[in-house]
């Protein structure tokens, strides 16, 4: 059962439209959806709103401290409401994962991702979900930096945003605890195949169109 949405990103409107800011945008299109607004809130040092999803309190979290100090933000708040590690999903960039598809995981690697690491380091475990938004890979390990903080392009920023359109679907799913579920909904990415067209046996030519 989640019952804190957590979006990772850098503040400030110069990390906006970058690809490490990926779940901003996820936790900015679920407050919408939700028609709540993101306040700031010194305390958990971060734009928080809380609000009701099938009946169940959830609170939408967007930590303020900069991608390498996030547990700060996400452990005051969890500590705050008794939420355990196991109720939070955390939103974010996932380098290994391409535009366009999700990845929905309980723990695991952080794999150098330092809101990951920070996150983990603050819980004191690395037991809680994450929503791995794929923003695909430069091809070069020396070029990770200035990847995940440069703007995708036009077509990967609308890959990304179908994926944020598609997974918001399994929100009631992860808020009532049905993870089996909700895994079936975000991994569903890609469209199926068209099938070719049928023929019956011993029929030759074009296939009519239909």
């Amino acid at each position: 059962m989640i019952k804190l949405f957590v979006g990772l990103g850098n503040p400030g409107p110069e990390y906006e439209a970058t690809r490490h800011n990926a779940g901003f945008w996820w936790v900015d299109a679920l407050a919408r959806d939700l028609k709540l607004v993101l306040q700031p809130e010194r305390g958990y040092h971060g734009f928080v709103a809380r609000g009701q999803v099938g009946g169940q309190t959830v609170w939408l979290l967007e930590p303020q401290t900069f991608m390498n100090l996030s547990g700060k933000s996400v452990a005051a708040l969890a500590r705050f409401y008794k939420i355990e590690p196991q109720e939070i999903l955390v939103i974010h960039d996932e380098l290994d994962v391409v535009p366009g598809e999700a990845k929905l995981k309980l723990g695991g690697s952080h794999a150098g991702h330092n809101g990951l690491r920070d996150i983990h380091a603050q819980l004191g475990t690395g037991d809680y979900w994450r929503l791995r938004l794929g923003i695909g890979h430069p091809g070069v390990k020396s070029e990770v930096i200035h990847w995940v903080l440069k703007k995708p392009l036009k077509e990967q920023r609308e890959a990304i945003e179908n994926a944020i359109a598609r997974t918001l679907h399994a929100v009631p799913a992860l808020v009532a605890g049905e993870m089996d579920k909700a895994t079936m909904l975000i991994h569903t990415s890609k469209p199926p195949r068209p099938k070719p067209p049928r023929r019956e046996p011993g029929e030759g030519g074009a296939p009519a169109a239909g």
